[in-house]
């Protein structure tokens, strides 16, 4: 019994060691796209895309503001979507994956004003370069 136990334990060190290996050999490469659309009234916000590549080299985006003069403005809220949805489209078609999306709202006061904020976090693993 002591030596199924220590062959076991042999064994699953030997698996870890191995994932530890493999992962240091393709280490991650992360990217995050921000989007901050803006909850102002009559259409004085301010709303933008940035994406911050796994250089640390960061892109900015204008995007359309929720609200107009005359209210929520629907067709702004689907130009954001289609906007979003390409972009991703456009990184994970390059091998990257989603791995999380973070919802967060500001709200200073109780008023109308604020903003709505999702950070999408990407991940790709780098290609081994060589033999």
């Amino acid at each position: 019994m002591k030596k199924i136990i220590i062959a076991l334990v042999a064994v699953v060190s030997f698996l870890q060691l191995s994932a530890q290996e493999q992962n240091s050999e393709h280490p991650q490469k992360f990217m995050q796209i921000t989007t901050i659309e803006s909850v102002v009234g009559g259409g004085f916000g301010r709303s933008k895309m940035i994406i911050t590549k796994e250089d640390s080299s960061q892109e900015e985006r204008d995007m359309e503001n929720l609200f107009s003069v005359s209210g929520i403005n629907i067709k702004n809220i689907k130009s954001n979507e289609s906007d979003i949805i390409r972009i991703i489209k456009t990184y994970t078609d390059q091998g990257w994956k989603l791995l999380q999306a973070i919802p967060l709202t500001l709200s200073p006061n109780q008023n109308s004003n604020g903003i709505f904020m999702t950070r999408y976090l990407l991940g790709k693993t780098e290609e081994k370069k060589g033999f």
